[in-house]
C-alpha cells in the first residue's frame, strides 16, 4: 500500500526486454514493493545508485509505457511501513485507466488540470473524492462525462512532475479503492445464481 506522497523524482537509466532500472537516492532491498509513476513493482535487482524492477507484459499493456523510456524521470514512492502517517489516501499501485491532461492552467494560488480518460471509470471518481495521478494523491473537483478537473496547490505542484507536464501528457490514474469496492458490492449481478447480492 501507498499513500500517494511522493519522496523523489527518479530517472530512468534503461528499459529492455521488461526490465525497468530506476536511478535514485532511495535504495531498496531486494523484493521490497515500490511505486514507479503510481505503479506497484518489486525490486528485483539493487545497484548503488538505484534498483531494477520488470514491468510485465500485463503491466505494459495498461500503462503508457512512452513514460518509461530512458532517460525520463518518475515518481517514486516506497510502501507503507505499518505504524507510518497516512497524509495522502490509501493507495494499492493499480492503474485503472490511462488519462490525458486536456489543460493546466495557473489561478491566483493554485493550479488547475483537467485530465480526460475513459468513461468506463468515470463512476468511481467523484467530486471532492481521492484519485491517484501517476502515484500522486489528489482531491477531485469538478467531475464530467469524461474528464475531471483537479486543483493542485504550489507545494504539489513544484515538488512533483506536474511542473513538467503538457497537455496531450499521458498518466496513470487509479481510482479511490473504497469506491471501486463499494460499487462491486451493491452492482447488480449478470447471473444472479452466482452471486450473494441476488436480494438486490
Amino acid at each position: 500500500m501507498f499513500n500517494g506522497l511522493i519522496r523523489e523524482i527518479g530517472k530512468i537509466k534503461s528499459f529492455n526486454a521488461g526490465k525497468l532500472r530506476v536511478s535514485s537516492k532511495y535504495i531498496p532491498q531486494i523484493g521490497d514493493s515500490i511505486a514507479i509513476n503510481g505503479v506497484c513493482l518489486t525490486a528485483t535487482k539493487i545497484f548503488p545508485d538505484g534498483f531494477e524492477v520488470d514491468l510485465s507484459p500485463e503491466t505494459q499493456k495498461i500503462i503508457p509505457i512512452e513514460n518509461y523510456q530512458s532517460g525520463a524521470f518518475v515518481h517514486i514512492e516506497p510502501a507503507l511501513r505499518f505504524g507510518d502517517r497516512i497524509d495522502g489516501h490509501l493507495i494499492q499501485g493499480h492503474v485503472d485507466a490511462i488519462g490525458e491532461i486536456l489543460e493546466i492552467k495557473k489561478t491566483n494560488n493554485s493550479y488547475d488540470v483537467i485530465i480526460k480518460t475513459d468513461p468506463k471509470i468515470m463512476k468511481f471518481i467523484a467530486p471532492k473524492g481521492s484519485i491517484a495521478i501517476d502515484g500522486v494523491s489528489l482531491t477531485i473537483n469538478e467531475v464530467f462525462t469524461d474528464r475531471f478537473r483537479l486543483t493542485i496547490i504550489p507545494h504539489t505542484f513544484e515538488n512533483t512532475l506536474f511542473k513538467y507536464y503538457k497537455p496531450l501528457r499521458k498518466v496513470n490514474i487509479e481510482t479511490d479503492m473504497f469506491a471501486r469496492y463499494v460499487y462491486h458490492m451493491f452492482k447488480k449481478p449478470s447471473n444472479p445464481d452466482e452471486s450473494l447480492l441476488a436480494w438486490w
